[in-house]
């Protein structure tokens, strides 16, 4: 206990140290760190309430825009927009049954239907609510497990790496809604892009084509940008605009006594949910939210009114969503493996700024590692104060026809995949990715599978090849060694679990009920 206060004291001291900064000419001391979290906070809760565009495309988009900033003040102004968005997501889909981001589709459902009896006001509490308990529980479970976690993973060899990160991609692959068969295929797919460039061990270019721009690899932030951010202007541009804004109906924002005993249990519910979920290789926010309202649906006293405006179908899946949200940067800051696409981004992020993700963070950075754990906690406590004032102002946003913001995205796009490198070829490079992420769409497939597999790719062959240097070519390092081998079996068994005739058809059914 007294380390761990020790841990998070030094936390504190990183994100409130005074630092200078100049502004026409005048130098004065400001907790920088601080303002990074509030920024960070304020464009993930913008973005979240613009439909159209969710964390992934967001943090990809300002993914370079992090170079020019120290590594702790870049990595905590990404984390305030992963779960600022999660907060903004909320206010679009309570306001205007549009979903601001894919973990609010549930939110969507009796939101909405409050909003339409006059309880808009209770509803976006509920939400706020629900939201800074669940974060700030996943922020303690962080802070609490990390210490314990990264003692285990600095048992951890090649193999067990090689093999933890093929149960992260099984975990990818069972948790991705729809076909099993498009899942594999993108992640093979991103296992193939992340093998172009040079060989680091033979310094052999592999894939190249003797394009000489291609001999680093693809670029990170062409395919990630690509991908979400202009698939998802073009798919976007293909909806036609109806938006219904409720904004003379907001009245009380307080929730009444009775809203507070019913939402109690299914926040609680939702926060114990979601804190798991988050954790699992493939899961997160989206999928968190989707178990929360099926579980409150079904333990519910008050179930006949799901659909209808239930408060119980607003908490949990609110909860599940931010508590998954913060959890899943356990895995990312213990063992080095993003859990899913958006801690994946967090990885290329880490990379620039020349570090590298795992447990070693925590002891050769403990000011980086524990001041975005703590920043995480002042996140929270800022976004309740963003949301409920500003409501006025996230109202006028969503008024603004999309045809006028989607010029702006794609300038900023081009803007910040061009610094990365200063490479023309970057720019070109994502908008052929675009179109490939627009046509997965079309397709049905889900681009996170590719992006993990971008990710994971380089890092498994890397620790595949140093195994088998290291046992001299012997496969069975892989299953004689404990560790590695249970983690093999776990993904054995998720492969059987998921070829079941019964579990298959039910990710049929519920992608096509996500789909409608």
């Amino acid at each position: 206990m007294e380390t761990l206060i020790a841990n998070l004291s030094t936390g504190f001291g990183a994100v409130l140290a005074l630092e200078p900064f100049s502004v026409f000419g005048l130098t004065m001391s400001l907790p920088m760190n601080l303002a990074y979290c509030f920024i960070g906070a304020l464009i993930g809760t913008l973005i979240g309430v613009l439909p159209g565009l969710g964390p992934i495309a967001t943090i990809a988009m300002l993914l370079p825009a992090t170079y020019a900033l120290p590594p702790l003040g870049g990595l905590i102004m990404l984390a305030g927009i992963y779960y600022g968005a999660q907060y903004g997501g909320s206010t679009t889909a309570i306001l205007v049954n549009l979903p601001g981001e894919t973990s609010s589709v549930v939110t969507c459902i009796d939101g909405y239907q409050m909003a339409r009896r006059g309880r808009a006001g209770v509803a976006l509490s509920t939400a706020a609510i629900g939201s800074f308990f669940a974060g700030c529980v996943g922020t303690l479970l962080l802070a609490a497990f990390a210490v314990p976690l990264a003692e285990v993973a600095f048992k951890f060899g090649p193999a067990e790496y090689f093999s933890l990160m093929v149960l992260g991609m099984i975990g990818a692959v069972v948790l991705a809604s729809g076909s099993l068969i498009k899942a594999i295929a993108m992640i093979v797919l991103g296992l193939l892009g992340g093998v172009i460039g040079t060989d680091v061990n033979t310094g052999v270019s592999r894939y190249a084509f003797d394009i000489p721009e291609l001999s680093d690899g693809v670029s990170f932030a062409a395919v990630a940008m690509g991908v979400f951010g202009f698939a998802e202007v073009m798919t976007n541009l293909e909806q036609k605009e109806h938006r219904e804004v409720f904004t003379n109906k907001i009245t009380t924002l307080f929730p009444s006594k009775d809203d507070f005993k019913r939402m109690a249990a299914p926040i609680l519910r939702g926060t114990a949910l979601g804190s798991m979920l988050g954790i699992l290789p493939g899961g997160g926010a989206a999928l968190a939210s989707f178990g929360a309202y099926t579980m409150e649906k079904k333990v519910s006293k008050n179930s006949a009114e799901f659909g209808k405006g239930a408060i119980e179908g607003l908490a949990g899946p609110e909860s599940a969503n931010n508590a998954a949200a913060q959890t899943s940067f356990i895995p990312l800051l213990t063992l080095g493996i993003p859990p899913n696409a958006v801690m994946a981004l967090m990885v290329g992020a880490m990379t620039i700024h020349n570090i590298q993700p795992g447990p070693q963070v925590m002891t050769s950075n403990p000011t980086l590692f524990w001041g975005l754990i703590v920043s995480m906690w002042l996140g929270n406590a800022m976004l309740v104060i963003l949301n409920l004032p500003l409501i006025g102002i996230w109202i006028k946003l969503l008024t603004v026809p999309y045809r006028y913001l989607y010029p702006a995205i794609l300038v900023f796009c081009c803007i910040g995949v061009y610094t990365v490198n200063n490479s023309v070829f970057d720019v070109f490079m994502t908008a052929g990715f675009g179109v490939l992420g627009y046509v997965f769409i079309k397709l049905g497939c889900e681009g996170a599978p590719l992006l993990l597999g971008f990710v994971l790719g380089p890092m498994m062959e890397e620790n595949f090849r140093r195994s088998l240097l290291l046992s001299r070519g012997d496969f069975s390092v892989f299953f004689t060694r404990p560790i590695s081998l249970g983690l093999l079996l776990a993904a054995a068994a998720l492969v059987v679990i998921v070829a079941l005739p019964s579990i298959k058809s039910k990710r049929e059914e519920a992608f096509q009920e996500e789909a409608a």
